[in-house]
């Protein structure tokens, strides 16, 4: 039986580029068993390699493209920006958390891979948050 459609969410792709190999290889897992990720993600990844890890862009660039090479990417809309102030109303989320909610759901996805959003969370009846280091 397939896998459930699910969503990788920036946290577990940075544990890529982490020294931590336990996680490094629990992240390259969830990605070999595919995700969807969106644009925010993208972006999240570039800040932090940037601010946080300093690494040149070329680099970053090499990473980006890896990643969008094995994740469909789905774009920021109007839609995910509504529906995720939705959710961090109801779900008491932060928003760049709820933007990423609403972004897998509107994708159709089952699963949210995330270490940020609380682990089992059933967002609206049909998404299931994990947090795979657990």
């Amino acid at each position: 039986m397939p896998e459930p459609k699910a969503f990788i969410d920036t946290n577990i792709l940075l544990y890529l580029l982490s020294t931590d190999v336990a996680k490094a290889d629990r992240a390259e897992d969830v990605v070999r068993t595919g995700g969807v990720i969106s644009v925010q993600v993208l972006n999240e990844i570039a800040n932090v390699a940037h601010r946080k890890l300093a690494m040149p862009w070329i680099e970053i660039n090499a990473v980006l493209e890896m990643i969008r090479s094995v994740c469909p990417v789905v774009p920021l809309t109007i839609e995910i920006h509504d529906r995720g102030r939705s959710i961090a109303e109801r779900y008491k989320l932060n928003i760049y958390d709820a933007m990423i909610v609403a972004a897998a759901l509107l994708a159709e996805c089952k699963i949210l891979y995330s270490e940020d959003v609380q682990d089992r969370l059933l967002v609206d009846k049909q998404l299931q948050i994990r947090n795979p280091f657990r």
